[in-house]
């Protein structure tokens, strides 16, 4: 069918070169993809995309190059990613279709942050349907650098530190976006196998998880001096970048507000973030929802996405904890509520809590603590049904009460430790 603007257009399919392009040729249509988990069960795709009406959804990759379009026209908007937030329900973030001065004023907030530029080559690391690289490749294109880190036939394949290697050496990238365990498995195969020459790198941005401290001054020393970035931000927006450097005289610091921003807490140490008229969203087809993420402040419409932190008096945030529930395994966003969900409908759970636990390679392994007759062989064949791999509890506990507050909320700190 015909797409107008405003429609939006749900990509299940791996990652590509294509893809990329179809993104960016949508949105200059005035067109919103949704990036979505090609690996997602066929109940957690119905419950994603009820509310966000595609008017079309594309599941094989084969029906992406008739949307490219020539050349590299102006985005109109962000693409739709979708996040579940602490409720576990399923929600598109959703830019609107911006005015052309908006548009230019998106593309170039970008380029003068990371200084894309045409000489520029982009390793994607990442799974596409991820916000962060997905920005980092659009903002190359758009820049008229090259995206490299494929295949032969142009497709993403899974995370490989020796392959990856081998592109280093060969395509001498210039930037990537990474999260922490992507730079732990490299580190451990250059222990093993010898370091390449990393000397074509200007930048390596890092967010999506806590970086360990001692990851961290390990990548500062092997990378280029200056190249390497840390940045905090959620699906809904970006609030701060921070440069290594920076990070070194503050140790813990996610950095202050990126251009064009400006930062708060409220009484309860919640960060509130200002945003540049291009840069605002709401929750689609949810204004309640949008209504609750937004607050006015003496800097203009401030969002926040519930996260705690603090501030010192030059502005350097440091974060005192995600989102309470919110587990990031691997850099990947698991929402306690939607697997509780799922497994409680198992006939052998009577009553469940999941969430994380500290782990050396991921930064946290999803858990489940459950009561009832179920085994965890069980439990673990419902979830691989139900549940994309990222979300699936890596391990279960069965015990004989949940520890629950005078209120009938569940201690997870406590199930945690």
């Amino acid at each position: 069918m015909p797409l107008q603007p405003g429609d939006r257009v749900a990509l299940l399919v791996p990652g590509s070169r294509t893809y990329v392009d179809v993104v960016l040729s949508l949105l200059a249509e005035g067109v919103f993809p949704i990036p979505l988990d090609p690996r997602l069960t066929a109940y957690e795709r119905e419950r994603i995309l009820a509310n966000l009406e595609p008017a079309a959804v594309v599941t094989d990759p084969a029906d992406l190059p008739p949307l490219v379009r020539a050349g590299r026209p102006l985005p109109l908007g962000r693409p739709m990613h979708v996040t579940s937030g602490t409720t576990g329900t399923p929600k598109g973030v959703f830019s609107g279709l911006l005015a052309t001065e908006d548009a230019t004023a998106l593309v170039a907030e970008e380029r003068a942050l990371w200084g894309f530029a045409e000489s520029d080559v982009n390793l994607v690391l990442s799974p596409l349907y991820h916000s962060a690289p997905l920005r980092f490749a659009m903002g190359t294109l758009l820049a008229g650098g090259r995206i490299t880190g494929f295949d032969a036939d142009g497709g993403q394949p899974a995370f490989d530190p020796g392959r990856i290697t081998t592109v280093i050496e060969q395509e001498r990238p210039t930037t990537m976006f990474c999260v922490p365990a992507h730079l732990q498995r490299l580190l451990a195969h250059w222990d093993e196998h010898g370091t390449p020459d990393l000397s074509s790198f200007r930048l390596v941005a890092h967010a999506g998880a806590a970086c360990p401290e001692a990851l961290k001054r390990r990548v500062i020393a092997t990378f280029p001096a200056g190249s390497t970035w840390e940045f905090y931000g959620s699906t809904e927006g970006q609030f701060t970048a921070c440069r290594s450097e920076e990070w070194l005289e503050r140790p813990g610091t996610v950095g202050r507000a990126r251009p064009g921003r400006t930062l708060h807490l409220d009484d309860d140490g919640q960060i509130w973030c200002t945003v540049p008229p291009y840069a605002r969203f709401s929750y689609f087809n949810d204004p309640v929802k949008t209504q609750a993420a937004w607050r006015e402040t003496d800097a203009g419409p401030a969002f926040s996405v519930g996260d705690l932190g603090r501030m010192d008096a030059d502005g350097y945030l440091w974060l005192d904890g995600r989102r309470e529930d919110l587990v990031i395994t691997g850099g990947v966003n698991v929402y306690p509520a939607e697997v509780e969900s799922t497994l409680a409908a198992h006939p052998g759970v009577d009553d469940v809590a999941v969430y994380g636990v500290t782990d050396d390679h991921w930064g946290q392994r999803v858990v489940a603590s459950y009561v009832g007759t179920a085994t965890a062989e069980e439990l673990d064949s419902w979830a691989r049904e139900r549940l994309a791999p990222p979300k699936r509890p890596k391990e279960y506990r069965r015990i004989a009460e949940l520890p629950r507050t005078l209120t009938g909320k569940v201690r997870r700190r406590e199930l945690a430790r």
